[in-house]
């Protein structure tokens, strides 16, 4: 084995998954880069390492040095320092200031910042503000590096310190050895798996309790990302044993203690014959059981909203709005000024719109107290567009509460409201049903509108769905396709695909819907980008960025959302020098999306941006939604994945011009036909599917639904029957 030692001057390759990094190291008096690789997934610009490892001779890149072991060290030469301090990694900082640093203090730099930092006011340029800002995050970077060094002998990415540091602050180090477990619930990609090799160099037993009750939560939460909101416990046992290696005898044991601190619940679930004992995180079942008793609340409460001839009003909204509406719609309409929980379910083009139009014409002159909600930001958006008032995300319309930890709407806060009409219902999972729920006022009348065939929530449940098996509560089920939307092929083609019927795939000229037949993944890759980047452009006029969307099944492959956003950024934006986190690699001007919910930031899963500007100095990256500007401190930027090529669950709500799709059999384990209906109706102008029509008749063939183990049904249909 030998040794190496330098600075690192960038990072040419990294691997998110797997943490594999190539990167080129400055030798200390040496004229010329080295190369590096190995699995190194923290890794950053300006870092100094000492590494070990050996030699090799790579046939294609040359001579390079494949490490074994990766220790950051503090620079100790005037460059390591300068390259250090201008990497971005002190906030307050970039390469200029860090160029003046040096140039005045030298080898003494970071002794200077450390005991004696007010003597950078000698320095041009750093006033009161900025000296502030680096004494702050210098203070905040020791304790860091203390996490780092305490991590690293237990083998553990320092990336995750700065992580860890946010969330406890400066009892990080007493935290984790308290219980290396709670890492895996408290900080966000720290699993389970990283948690459990902390503890088990720490010195806790394969079979301690706290491993196990880890592992359970662990397992639960997998399944939840499923989702599951339950489960059979005679199927997860198994599930449980193979990742802890452990014995079943053992994993029941823990069970019986979780269920006794209540953080889990067993109850039997069931029909008839059939039934069994399943498992709940606690929280998932207050949910669950808690959707049931507000649905009853709701549905006993008396209306506050005065009663009207339905049939009058039927007649002057028709006449107001210059429309006449199908018998279906009528009887939405009028069911729904009688009701105090509605459903309507409908799939594109069975004018879903209209009945809510009409309902709010109606309902205008009885109150002033009227609110619209949707789960995403671009579904509230296309309500207030379609309805001409103001509509809200649901998670805005609760009002998060910081010091809480939650809503500050709720059953001792509710919205103010006489009517509520909420839009893609499919998409709310449990917990925020159950929210949303509890915030409704008992007076106030509750239409859900939804498209049940489409995907259900990305978070676990499958509410809609569930609400309408129940047969509990009221639904109109819209059928009719109404003749402007029979012109599009993208809505007569979205329910042939949903009636399991194969698609009108003849490519005419005046057609918003084309299938593009290629057989090999690289030439499916291939004609996407040329879409993308020239011929639709060219032809439609559409913006790359703003009005093409691409929507894959699958992350991994040829044709999976990595490789396509991978080569579409390579595309699209101007080459610079990427900004690399974690083996992600960001420029300004690239297309994100948000992948989980900020309540502080109001940014939420799915959310779509444009990174603006990069601000190493500052270690900020500005993101803009819509017309909103959010700036995220260096160490959230794993909440953001590039956008070109993003998963259809994850699109769900959201609309764009054009959608483009790559349909193949190598995605063969997602082709699912709701999967497909789903991607579909996303396109508002176009939709362009590009692949083999034997994948389009795989998808189109297979209505399985990938079950979701829920027991809101069965809540339901045990608080008795529909008035």
């Amino acid at each position: 084995m030998e040794y190496l030692h330098g600075y690192i001057e960038r990072i040419t390759y990294q691997n998110p998954d797997n943490g594999y990094t190539v990167a080129q190291l400055k030798e200390p008096g040496k004229r010329h880069l080295c190369c590096i690789v190995g699995t190194m997934p923290t890794l950053q610009p300006g870092e100094t390492v000492r590494c070990r490892g050996c030699w090799a001779s790579h046939t294609v890149h040359g001579r390079q040095f494949e490490v074994e072991e990766c220790v950051t060290e503090m620079p100790a030469d005037v460059v390591g320092i300068a390259k250090y301090l201008g990497s971005g990694l002190i906030k307050g900082i970039g390469p200029v200031f860090a160029g003046r640093i040096v140039e005045k203090f030298g080898v003494e730099t970071l002794d200077i910042i450390d005991l004696a930092p007010d003597r950078l006011r000698d320095v041009p340029g750093i006033g009161a503000g900025r000296l502030e800002k680096i004494k702050e995050c210098w203070a905040a970077q020791k304790t860091i590096r203390d996490v780092m060094l305490f991590l690293q002998q237990y083998q553990v990415s320092p990336s995750f310190a700065q992580k860890i540091y946010k969330h406890y602050g400066a009892h990080s180090i007493e935290k984790v050895k308290s219980n290396p477990y709670n890492l895996a619930k408290d900080i966000f990609g720290i699993g389970f798996k990283t948690a459990d090799g902390i503890a088990r160099k720490m010195g806790y037993g394969h079979d301690s309790p706290e491993r196990i009750a880890a592992g359970i939560e662990h397992v639960l939460s997998h399944l939840s990302d499923e989702g599951h909101v339950c489960y059979p416990v005679e199927e997860f046992l198994p599930e449980a044993e193979a990742i802890l290696e452990v014995s079943q005898d053992l994993v029941r044991n823990e069970l019986d203690d979780l269920v006794k601190e209540q953080r889990i619940v067993i109850a039997p679930l069931g029909y008839g014959d059939n039934v069994q004992p399943f498992i709940w995180r606690t929280p998932l079942y207050l949910a669950e059981t808690g959707i049931g008793r507000e649905l009853l609340r709701l549905r006993q409460g008396s209306c506050r909203l005065r009663a009207i001839d339905a049939a009058k009003a039927l007649a002057w909204v028709q006449a107001e709005l210059k429309i006449s509406l199908a018998s279906q719609q009528a009887q939405a309409v009028m069911q729904t000024l009688n009701d105090k929980v509605h459903i309507i379910t409908g799939g594109p083009g069975t004018g879903k719109s209209t009945i809510t139009k009409a309902i709010l014409h109606i309902t205008e002159k009885l109150t002033p107290y009227i609110v619209l909600a949707a789960p995403t930001g671009r579904a509230a958006k296309r309500m207030a567009e379609i309805t001409g008032r103001k509509a809200s995300t649901i998670h805005s319309l609760l009002e998060f509460d910081f010091r809480q930890g939650g809503f500050k709407r709720g059953r001792d806060n509710p919205l103010d409201c006489d009517l509520i009409i909420i839009d893609e219902a499919s998409m709310i999972d449990t917990s925020l049903m159950f929210s949303l729920l509890k915030a409704i006022p008992s007076h106030a009348r509750v239409v859900f509108v939804g498209d049940i065939n489409q995907l259900p929530s990305v978070g676990p449940g499958n509410v809609l769905k569930d609400m309408i098996a129940s047969q509990r509560l009221p639904v109109t089920a819209l059928h009719e396709i109404f003749r402007q939307a029979a012109g599009s092929r993208i809505i007569t083609n979205a329910h042939a695909i949903n009636e399991g019927r194969f698609p009108d795939v003849a490519n005419g000229s005046d057609s918003d819907f084309f299938f593009l037949e290629k057989e090999e993944p690289e030439q499916v890759l291939n004609t996407i980008v040329e879409l993308v980047t020239t011929r639709l452009p060219a032809k439609y006029g559409f913006d790359p960025f703003d009005d093409i969307q691409v929507l894959a099944p699958m992350r991994r492959g040829v044709v999976g959302t990595e490789n396509l956003n991978a080569i579409l950024q390579s595309k699209l934006v101007p080459k610079g020098i990427p900004f690399m986190r974690s083996g992600r690699s960001f420029l300004p001007g690239d297309k994100v999306m948000q992948i989980r919910n900020d309540y502080q930031k109001e940014v939420f899963n799915g959310d779509v941006g444009r990174i603006e500007r990069i601000d190493v100095v500052e270690q900020e990256l500005i993101v803009r939604f819509d017309d909103r500007h959010v700036v995220y401190d260096f160490s959230d930027i794993d909440d953001l994945v590039l956008a070109y090529a993003v998963s259809i669950h994850k699109y769900q709500g959201s609309e764009c011009p054009c959608v483009i799709m790559p349909i193949h059999t190598t995605h063969f384990k997602l082709l699912f036909r709701n999967l497909i209906y789903t991607g579909v109706t996303r396109g508002k102008k176009m939709v362009v599917l590009v692949g083999t029509k034997k994948a389009l008749a795989i998808a189109v063939r297979n209505d399985e639904v990938r079950r979701r183990y829920t027991s809101l049904r069965q809540v339901l249909q045990q608080q008795g029957k529909s008035r």
